[in-house]
């Protein structure tokens, strides 16, 4: 079990996600993304554009790793000055959700937030940056604590900077 200075969830305090489970999660969050990102799309943000608990939405546009297709994801906004930052956090499950790889293999994104589309590009932030930048992202989402203290896998987190 890996543990981070910076997160203050304890892993025994966390409700695990089975292995078992893990496939049934993984579809529904599909499904319900790809309806979100329709409906937020097609009302320029008007509709679907928060989470539950009331958490607003972006659009993230990424090019396909190994396809290369266009690929639309909603993510939690989670603004930083002028840049975006995005966490691969996909609920504390054990492996990164397949966009992560889409931004590593193709940096340059599209970010829509108020209906309105601009171009980023995206780094992946260091360790230290991540801990620097945790408080301010349980400022804006504070189950991210439990998302990582859920999984051994270092939650991503990237920057994206406008172009």
């Amino acid at each position: 079990m890996v543990k981070y200075d910076y997160v203050k969830t304890r892993r025994e305090d966390v409700a695990e996600i089975k292995e078992s489970q893990v496939p049934m999660v993984r579809f529904f969050m599909r499904w319900t993304t790809r309806l979100q990102v329709a409906v937020f799309r097609a009302t320029k943000g008007r509709m679907m554009n928060k989470f539950i608990g009331g958490y607003p939405v972006c659009v993230v546009t990424t090019k396909g790793a190994k396809t290369g297709k266009v690929r639309r994801i909603a993510l939690i906004h989670l603004p930083h000055g002028d840049n975006k930052l995005l966490v691969a956090s996909q609920g504390g499950m054990p492996k990164n959700p397949v966009w992560y790889y889409n931004i590593k293999a193709n940096p340059d994104i599209q970010i829509m937030v108020d209906g309105q589309e601009k171009a980023y590009r995206a780094r992946q932030v260091s360790d230290e940056e991540k801990a620097a930048l945790w408080p301010h992202l349980l400022s804006m989402y504070p189950d991210f604590d439990e998302y990582q203290a859920r999984t051994d896998r270092n939650i991503p987190v990237f920057s994206a900077e406008p172009v």
